[in-house]
């Protein structure tokens, strides 16, 4: 093992939140929390067990019920979602960790077999593909278009989810304005076909994720806050158009807020959105890379890379996933675990879960109970 002295491994800072190192666990949903949304004392484990990130951003959390995605998804939007999430985050920073938490609305990504309610979002225009539900896969329905009394009511859905997530002991928030969820929805042209002012040009489209992101800085404060987008990502059906205006011009309008940071998604330093939006951000950048190779090395490259090109910090997903001492293997240059994909989401328990092995630990025995294969296309 050759030992690493990257600037991965370098103190950082966030307004009011010093992290010991430049590694952040990105947010990917895992579908073990209760029907309702509420965290599970199985989720507290999962993510203790990986507090040695200098940030964890905990996976999406819907702020109403309309937002749900999929079965078993978190929410934070009732006490007993509160106080499951406390079970969280005091289990993290006993472990030496600190939390931001995810907020995600799903828009047209959802469906009545799931939340009991009709989806909502910019324009009626539903998901070209079927959407995983208790009851399996099913054929997407038609989204109501939101009304202005719902843009106004989302807003505040949002704040107050941003301060439910404070009491229940998060340092921080990430509004999720990406991965063609609700935000992303109103950015991109072929989903957001409004005429009025939330619509049609690209200081009109950008409007909803700066409203809602604004909205959560006045409740929790803007050093609490941070943006997660990403340019030119096509998943859940998106074309987005504009691409290179687009977010520039979303960056522009916040830039001033003083957000904790700005998250991209897919970030990849050779493209020119990447540098425009580095360019155009006066703060920090989260950047979670494109890992064509899913090793020490290839973690460790693209990283670099990223860094090289002005990000300041490193998001990464699937490494962190399966391997709960990654800041120790990067650091050592120790091999990484590997990813058993069919446990990732939509079953439920400790397998695949909180059973990989630190180093010089003997993993556990796979268990075949409820294996269902993994929906790569609708990662969160």
């Amino acid at each position: 093992m050759t030992q690493h002295t990257t600037a991965l491994f370098a103190p950082a800072r966030l307004p009011g939140l010093e992290l010991p190192n430049r590694l952040v666990m990105a947010p990917l949903t895992r579908n073990r929390a209760e029907a309702d949304g509420t965290p599970t004392p199985l989720m507290a484990t999962y993510y203790a067990q990986r507090a040695s990130a200098g940030l964890i951003i905990a996976e999406a959390a819907t702020p109403n019920a309309v937002g749900q995605t999929y079965p078993n998804i978190t929410a934070v939007h009732s006490p007993a979602h509160v106080a499951g999430w406390r079970q969280v985050t005091d289990a993290v920073r006993g472990a030496g960790g600190r939390m931001f938490l995810q907020l995600q609305h799903g828009g047209r990504v959802g469906h009545p077999a799931t939340s009991g309610l009709t989806p909502v979002a910019p324009s009626p225009v539903p998901l070209p593909e079927t959407i995983f539900t208790p009851e399996g896969h099913r054929p997407a329905v038609v989204p109501r278009e939101m009304t202005a009394e719902d843009i106004r009511a989302t807003l505040a859905d949002f704040a107050k989810a941003a301060r439910n997530a404070i009491d229940a002991g998060f340092e921080g928030v990430e509004v999720h304005s990406a991965n063609g969820h609700l935000l992303h929805q109103f950015l991109a042209a072929n989903t957001n076909l409004r005429t009025d002012g939330y619509g049609g040009s690209i200081a009109a489209r950008i409007r909803f994720t700066a409203e809602v992101t604004e909205a959560v800085a006045a409740r929790i404060g803007a050093g609490r806050v941070g943006l997660r987008i990403s340019p030119g990502n096509t998943v859940n059906g998106i074309a987005e158009g504009e691409t290179q205006e687009l977010y520039p011009a979303l960056a522009e309008r916040l830039g001033g807020l003083g957000l904790a940071y700005l998250h991209l998604g897919y970030a990849d330093p050779e493209t020119p959105v990447f540098r425009r939006v580095r360019a155009a951000w006066p703060g920090v950048i989260v950047a979670n890379p494109v890992l064509r190779e899913i090793s020490t090395e290839g973690v460790h490259r693209a990283s670099e890379a990223l860094l090289a090109a002005g990000a300041d910090l490193i998001a990464l997903g699937r490494p962190f996933l399966a391997n709960p001492d990654l800041v120790t293997r990067l650091r050592l240059g120790a091999p990484l675990n590997e990813m058993r994909d069919r446990y990732f989401m939509y079953v439920g328990g400790a397998t695949g879960y909180t059973d990989y092995p630190a180093l010089g630990a003997q993993p556990a025995d796979a268990s075949s109970d409820s294996i269902v294969a993994l929906d790569g296309g609708r990662v969160a």
